[in-house]
């Protein structure tokens, strides 16, 4: 493991064992699908922290929302998994998608687009951002 990613899982676990900003947690098959992957210890553990979040669906709306992103070069269909936690936030309405990926998804340089492609479609893209960045909320509240 490199300092980058034992820092990030430092912050994870610092946001999620402080009480995840007082947030009400959701999930998706595909966050639960993702977590399954790896060493079996720390995918069992990931699988645990995620059991009293409220398991959201994938809709045909959420279809829509991810072929549309993919369809518009936004997200590349190898990541097709991104349009889909992207589209699941936005149907079902969540505020805040908390993640590390900087690359498809909490990029500040592909965020108004894919605010407006979300947009476009009858629904509102959440605020995406990484646990370090509302960890920082939290110590100034």
């Amino acid at each position: 493991m490199n300092v980058l990613q034992a820092s990030r899982q430092a912050s994870t676990r610092a946001w999620w064992d402080g009480g995840c900003s007082g947030f009400d947690l959701f999930t998706s098959r595909e966050v639960i699908e993702e977590v399954s992957i790896g060493e079996e210890k720390m995918a069992t553990e990931r699988l645990e922290l995620l059991k009293s979040a409220k398991r959201l669906e994938i809709t045909d709306g959420v279809g829509i929302v991810a072929e549309d992103l993919i369809k518009k070069g936004l997200i590349p269909i190898k990541a097709a998994s991104d349009a889909i936690h992207i589209g699941v936030a936005s149907v079902h309405e969540i505020d805040y998608l908390v993640t590390w990926n900087f690359k498809h998804i909490a990029n500040p340089f592909t965020r108004d687009r894919l605010r407006k492609a979300v947009e476009a479609l009858g629904f509102r893209l959440p605020m995406m951002c990484s646990p370090d960045e509302l960890l920082q909320y939290d110590e100034d509240s």
